[in-house]
């Protein structure tokens, strides 16, 4: 998304104060700061920003710079005028330190921002990078002791955005007693991938798809995401949630919704909003049968990272010695609509498997009826299918696996692929996801931020489930540290009569 001139000067003459509540601890978290200096220096900021950094933690506002500056990617670093543009950020950059339920805190920090505002006309956005159990407290200060005087406040909201439905309905409610639907912007980083932004653009402005993509042509879709590290020094967080609602029920399932939905009105925020909680409402709850629960063990190469080896996720010392909580899941999910009757949606997400982090979706299209060439040459009719790969990452690309003619006497069949890989057409660095909704939520853009009706219907495909699963104690089948998985996963493949696809293979 791109500033015209008219918009750009708009902007510069209003204020933007970026309210940055973190958990300091040595690290910026996710390099949310290093976000914004990329922003700054792409001058895709108002030019009247200033960005204060709320913390427990007791901080100057030069050692917040220190650690801005030891954050920063190489993006930043080989820019032209690098240093210029640096220092410009920088002097734009300060820290407060207080506590996040307390309203005098708040206060002060208003103060501080009042006097950089000194009495013009100023937007203020509060970034809640904080445990989920400060935020209605954080939210509460915020609205009552540093909200804007003159101009709007919205708040963007971390995951995880509770723990199940109740949970989830109680904290929507809580933060509605503060602020309106409009100004909270639950945020998704993957939606924010150069590739889930095309996902749009690939359905509705090219023909060849739009006739194909339903139950028709469409025998499964994949949604996969690989991780090569386990829960390393995310163990207490991730002990709490699982794979599940860490990946599966907020990323992949925002990502099904837009691949999934019908055509909306216009390309307007809630047009396509509507359109995504219109699917998630449609999908069945997932089944105990139609899942795989995973938990990663030991690599057989020593009892420790010291040992040469991968330690078991339950030898994590902030991980309880018994725990259940997966960390490899895939289920099965169906949309009980006319589009997609039938059609198996599968999602794998899992950590510390063999492959290097990877985030795609598979379209496994159907067989050809009465294949020629399958009857005279023995083709295998799984390997043969056509399947159209967009890989969010790495290396975003898309690409279609076809079946040609191997070159050369006689007739022998091979697979080819037609591809688009990113780096390829464009040389510039393709935006980084936060970084674009970073932008979204200052512009007031909330197409790619999750309604609080999408959230409800996405936590009721899954909190039967989940529920379950604690209730009865299911045990996870152990897989080893670097390996594809649980063997579980094949039997669900052949439950629904489907192939994996061979994900993080490179066109």
């Amino acid at each position: 998304m791109v500033f015209n001139s008219w918009k750009q000067r708009k902007q510069s003459l209003v204020l933007l104060s970026v309210l940055l509540l973190l958990e300091l601890q040595g690290t910026l978290p996710d390099g949310k700061s290093s976000q914004h200096s990329l922003l700054f220096c792409e001058d895709r900021l108002p030019q009247n920003v200033t960005i204060f950094g709320y913390a427990r933690s007791k901080m100057t506002n030069e050692e917040l710079r220190n650690m801005i500056i030891m954050n920063l990617t190489c993006k930043i670093d080989k820019r032209q005028n690098c240093n210029e543009k640096m220092d410009q950020f920088l002097k734009k950059c300060f820290c407060h330190s207080g506590q996040y339920s307390s309203e005098k805190h708040f206060m002060e920090l208003d103060e501080k921002l009042k006097e950089k505002e000194s009495g013009r006309s100023s937007n203020r956005l509060f970034y809640l990078a904080i445990p989920p159990s400060m935020f209605i407290d954080a939210v509460r200060c915020a609205k009552r002791s540093a909200s804007s005087g003159n101009g709007w406040t919205r708040v963007i909201v971390e995951k995880p955005f509770g723990h199940d439905i109740t949970s989830s309905r109680e904290m929507t409610g809580c933060l509605k007693q503060y602020l309106t639907e409009d100004q909270i912007f639950r945020i998704n980083h993957h939606m924010g991938e150069e590739l889930v932004e095309n996902l749009l653009v690939l359905r509705f402005s090219n023909l060849i798809f739009q006739p194909l993509w339903s139950r028709n042509y469409i025998r499964n879709v994949q949604f996969i995401f690989s991780e090569d590290f386990g829960a390393e020094k995310r163990g207490r967080y991730f002990d709490n949630y699982g794979i599940i609602r860490d990946i599966i029920q907020n990323h992949l399932l925002q990502i099904l919704a837009l691949f999934a939905m019908e055509t909306p009105v216009s390309l307007a925020a809630e047009d396509i909003r509507n359109e995504k909680a219109k699917v998630l409402r449609s999908i069945r709850p997932v089944q105990l049968e139609d899942v795989v629960v995973g938990q990663y063990k030991d690599d057989g190469h020593g009892q420790g990272i010291t040992s040469h080896g991968h330690p078991a996720y339950t030898d994590d010392p902030t991980v309880s010695t018994n725990s259940l909580t997966p960390t490899f899941a895939a289920a099965t999910l169906f949309i009980n609509n006319s589009r997609w009757d039938g059609v198996p949606f599968l999602m794998i997400a899992g950590k510390a498997l063999h492959s290097k982090r990877v985030m795609e979706i598979r379209v496994q299209f159907r067989h050809v009826p009465g294949n020629l060439y399958n009857r005279n040459f023995g083709t295998d009719l799984d390997k043969a299918t056509n399947e159209l790969v967009l890989r969010v990452q790495p290396d975003e690309a898309i690409y279609l696996k076809i079946n040609n003619k191997v070159p050369g006497l006689g007739m022998r069949l091979d697979l080819s692929h037609l591809n688009l890989l990113y780096k390829s057409m464009n040389e510039r660095e393709t935006p980084d996801a936060y970084g674009r909704l970073l932008l979204d939520a200052i512009e007031g853009e909330r197409r790619l931020f999750i309604r609080s009706d999408e959230l409800d219907a996405a936590w009721g495909v899954f909190s039967p489930l989940l529920k379950e699963l604690e209730e009865k104690k299911i045990v996870p089948e152990l897989y080893s540290y670097g390996s594809s998985g649980p063997a579980g996963v094949h039997y669900l493949a052949a439950k629904h009569s489907i192939r994996w696809g061979e994900f993080g293979d490179d066109p």
